[in-house]
C-alpha cells in the first residue's frame, strides 16, 4: 500500500455533527405516527424500531471510520514508521481503540433497552425508554469528541503527504542541511522544492519522478540530518531516518566541500559514518556538490584524507557535480539508476524465488546419434544472392524499373498474363477467341450436353403422351371433383380480394358523388354495351314523378308529421334513386347524400341542443355568466378546475410528506 491508498479516507465528523447526522436520519427514516389507543405490541415495535435504527446508524458510521483508517501493523514498515514519527503510534491506536469501544458500548445499550421495551406496558413508558436509550448513546458519542477531532487532523495531514510508493525504484537523497539536495531534485525531476540559503528549508519528504530506460523512478528529497543521537532528533530529522531505514533504494549522500552549508568537511564525514548502518545492502553514491566553488582536488589534505576514506569503501562510488552550473548532474542520475538496477537484479538472482523457477526449467541438449559430421548446408542460390543495389547495372529488374522504362505510372500497363500457370508456357500470350468450333466460348460448355438435351426431349415426349399438358376441364373424372375444384378457386379468389381490400384500406379514394350519372348517360352506355335500358328508364321516371309530388306537398312554415313521413319515404326511395333524371335538372341543386347512397334536401335541426333544459335564451346566457364567475378564483390560481390540487410551494420531500405511517420508508 502506498501513501495514495491512505488518501481515500472520508472526512471524520465532530461529535456534535455525528449526533446530528444519526438522530436526524432516525427521525427521517422511521415512522412518526403513534397513538396511545394502538395495540401495545404495535407501540413497543414502534419504539424498538427507533432504538435499533439509531444503533445501526451509529454502527455504520463508526465502522466506516475504523475500516478506512489503516492498521499500522498491516502497513509497509516505511509507512508504519512514518505515521509513528508524524502522529505517534500510541496516540493513533488509542483513538481508534476508543471508537471501537464506543461502538461496542452503543450496541450493548441498544440491546439492553430493546429488551426493556419488550415489557413496556404503556405508550408513556415505551417513549421514556426510547428517550433514555438515545440519550445514553448520545452521551457515549459526546465522550469521543477528542478522538474524532484527532483522527480528522490525521486525515487532513495524510492527504497532504507526498505520494510515496515503498516498492518502486527509488533514489534517496540525504546529507546535512543546505548541501544542495533540493537543488538536485529540481534539476532531474519536475518537482518544485523550495530552495533557500538556510538550514531546514525542507521540513518534510518531497517526491519527484523521472524516466530512465523507459522505467519510472521516484526521487525522494529528505530533510537535512544533524549528527546527534537518535533519541535527540526532531520529527523533521526522524522522517529522513525512517526513509533511509525502510526504503529499498539507491542512497545519494550529498557533501559540500566548500563548507558554505555551515558544517565542516570533518562533521559531514562523521555523519556519513554514523548513519552508514542504515545504508547496509543498498548501493551508495557519495555526491560532492558545489564543485563550481571547490573541487575535491582543491581541498585541504587533512580533509581530503577523510573523504578518501569514505570513497575507498567497497560499495561506495564518488561523483562530483554542480547543481549551479549543471556539470555532472545527468551523469550522476545515470550512474545512480544503473547502480540500483544492477543491485535489484543481483538480489533477485540471490533470492529463493529464482531457485524455485530454475528448478522448473529443463533445457534439453540433443545427443549425437553417430560419429558422422553433418556440416550446415547452405544452398548455392542463397550464397549467390546479392543485396539489391540501385547503382549496379546487372541488378535484377524489378516491376518498378520496368514501369519507369515503359513511360511511368498512367502510361505503363502491367502484363497480367505473364504469371498464368498453363500446361504449355507458350500459350500465355495467346488471344482467346470468341467463337471456337462453331460455339460461343463465353457460354457454358458441357461435354455431355448433347446426351442431356436428348434425354430431356424424350422426357417431354413421354409427359405429352401421358396427357400432362392437357386442359384442366379434361382432368376431372367426375362432376363432384369439378365442383370441389371450382369451390377451391372461388375461395382463393375471395381470400385474394379480402387481402386487396386490407391493403387498400388506408388509400385515398373518390367520393361516391363522383359516381352519380344522369339517366341519359347511363342509357347511352348500356345501349353501346348491347343491353336493353328500357326497364331502368321506366323505374327512374316513376321515381322522379313521386319526388315531384312530394315537393309540392312540402310546407315551409313549420315541420309537420307529413314532412317527417316524406323525409322517411325520400330516404327509403333514396336507396334506389342513385341517379338524377334529365327532366328535373332545372330543380334547385342543394342536395345532401345519405349514408345509403340516396340524395335528399337539406333540413335545419329540429331544436338547439345547447339550450336544452332552459326556458329561454336569457336563462342560457345567465347560466354561462354564473359558470364563468365561479371559475374566476381558480383561474387566478392557474387551476384547471376544482379537482386540480397542484401545490406550488417547493419544499424538501421529507418535510413535505407529513406524518409517517408504519411501513417501508426507502423512498426517503
Amino acid at each position: 500500500m502506498s501513501t495514495s491508498g491512505l488518501k481515500a479516507i472520508a472526512p471524520v465528523p465532530t461529535a456534535a455533527d455525528f449526533l446530528d447526522i444519526v438522530l436526524s436520519k432516525t427521525q427521517r427514516k422511521t415512522p412518526t405516527v403513534i397513538h396511545k389507543n394502538f395495540k401495545i405490541s404495535r407501540i413497543r415495535n414502534f419504539y424498538m424500531r427507533k432504538v435499533k435504527f439509531a444503533q445501526d446508524a451509529f454502527d455504520e458510521k463508526l465502522g466506516a471510520i475504523l475500516t478506512e483508517f489503516p492498521m499500522l501493523d498491516d502497513l509497509h514498515p516505511f509507512l508504519s514508521s512514518l505515521m509513528n514519527v508524524l502522529y505517534d503510534k500510541n496516540h493513533y491506536k488509542l483513538a481508534l481503540g476508543q471508537l471501537r469501544t464506543a461502538r461496542h458500548l452503543i450496541d450493548h445499550v441498544a440491546k439492553d433497552y430493546v429488551r426493556l421495551l419488550k415489557f413496556g406496558d404503556s405508550l408513556y413508558r415505551c417513549k421514556q425508554l426510547k428517550k433514555a436509550a438515545l440519550g445514553r448513546m448520545a452521551t457515549i458519542m459526546r465522550r469521543q469528541k477528542d478522538p474524532l477531532a484527532y483522527l480528522e487532523q490525521v486525515r487532513q495531514h495524510i492527504s497532504r503527504l507526498p505520494n510515496i510508493d515503498p516498492n518502486t525504484r527509488t533514489l534517496l537523497i540525504c546529507g546535512y542541511p543546505n548541501v544542495g539536495k533540493s537543488s538536485f531534485i529540481n534539476k532531474v525531476t519536475r518537482a518544485d522544492v523550495d530552495v533557500q540559503p538556510y538550514a531546514f528549508t525542507t521540513k518534510s519528504l518531497f517526491v519527484g519522478h523521472l524516466d530512465y530506460k523507459y522505467l519510472r523512478w521516484q526521487v525522494i528529497d529528505t530533510p537535512g540530518i544533524l549528527d546527534h543521537p537518535l533519541e535527540d532528533m526532531n520529527t523533521i530529522e526522524m522522517q529522513s531516518i525512517t526513509a533511509l531505514a525502510h526504503l529499498k533504494s539507491c542512497i545519494l549522500y550529498f557533501m559540500d566541500l566548500s563548507e558554505q552549508c555551515g558544517y565542516s568537511v570533518e562533521a559531514q564525514c562523521k555523519l556519513f559514518h554514523s548513519i552508514k548502518p542504515l545504508f547496509a545492502g543498498k548501493p551508495t553514491l557519495l555526491v560532492i556538490n558545489k564543485i563550481d566553488v571547490k573541487r575535491l582536488e582543491d581541498v585541504h589534505p587533512d580533509s581530503r584524507v577523510l573523504v578518501q576514506e569514505i570513497i575507498d569503501q567497497e560499495d561506495v562510488q564518488c561523483v562530483q557535480v554542480s547543481c549551479y552550473s549543471e556539470e555532472g548532474v545527468m551523469d550522476l542520475k545515470n550512474k545512480a539508476c544503473d547502480a540500483l538496477l544492477a543491485h535489484r537484479v543481483e538480489n533477485k538472482m540471490k533470492g529463493s524465488k529464482i531457485n524455485s523457477v530454475i528448478n522448473r526449467i529443463h533445457v534439453a541438449q540433443p545427443k549425437p546419434r553417430d560419429d558422422v559430421v553433418r556440416a550446415p548446408f547452405i544452398p548455392e542460390t542463397v550464397k549467390d544472392k546479392k543485396k539489391y543495389d540501385k547503382a549496379d547495372p546487372n541488378r535484377k529488374k524489378l516491376a518498378r524499373d520496368i514501369e519507369l522504362e515503359e513511360g511511368g505510372a498512367g502510361v505503363y500497363n502491367i502484363n497480367l498474363k505473364q504469371d498464368y500457370l498453363l500446361t504449355n508456357p507458350e500459350w500465355k500470350m495467346d488471344t482467346i477467341p470468341e467463337i471456337m468450333d462453331g460455339k460461343n466460348i463465353a457460354d457454358f460448355i458441357d461435354a455431355d450436353i448433347a446426351e442431356k438435351l436428348e434425354a430431356l426431349e424424350r422426357e417431354e415426349e413421354k409427359l405429352q403422351a401421358e396427357g400432362f399438358y392437357e386442359s384442366d376441364s379434361d382432368i376431372f373424372d367426375s362432376d363432384d371433383e369439378r365442383e370441389a375444384a371450382e369451390a377451391q378457386i372461388a375461395l382463393t379468389h375471395k381470400i385474394k380480394s379480402q387481402s386487396i381490400k386490407k391493403s387498400k384500406k388506408n388509400q385515398s379514394r373518390l367520393p361516391r358523388t363522383v359516381g352519380l350519372r344522369t339517366l341519359s348517360e347511363l342509357t347511352t352506355e348500356l345501349t353501346q354495351a348491347g343491353l336493353d335500358p328500357s326497364r331502368i328508364q321506366e323505374r327512374a321516371e316513376m321515381l322522379a314523378k313521386l319526388q315531384g309530388a312530394k315537393r309540392k306537398r312540402d310546407v315551409p312554415e313549420e315541420d309537420s308529421d307529413e314532412d317527417l313521413e316524406d323525409g322517411e319515404g325520400a330516404s327509403e326511395q333514396g336507396e334506389d334513386s342513385w341517379m338524377d333524371v334529365d327532366e328535373d335538372e332545372s330543380a334547385p341543386k342543394k342536395r345532401v347524400k345519405t349514408n345509403s347512397g340516396g340524395v335528399i334536401n337539406k333540413r335545419e335541426p329540429r331544436s338547439n341542443r345547447q339550450t336544452a333544459g332552459m326556458r329561454n335564451v336569457e336563462q342560457f346566457d345567465r347560466a354561462n355568466k354564473l359558470r364563468n364567475l365561479g371559475q374566476r378564483p381558480r383561474n387566478m390560481l392557474a387551476k384547471a378546475g376544482e379537482s386540480d390540487r397542484a401545490i406550488r410551494v417547493k419544499m424538501p420531500k421529507h418535510l413535505f410528506s407529513g406524518k409517517r405511517k408504519a411501513g417501508k420508508t426507502n423512498r426517503r
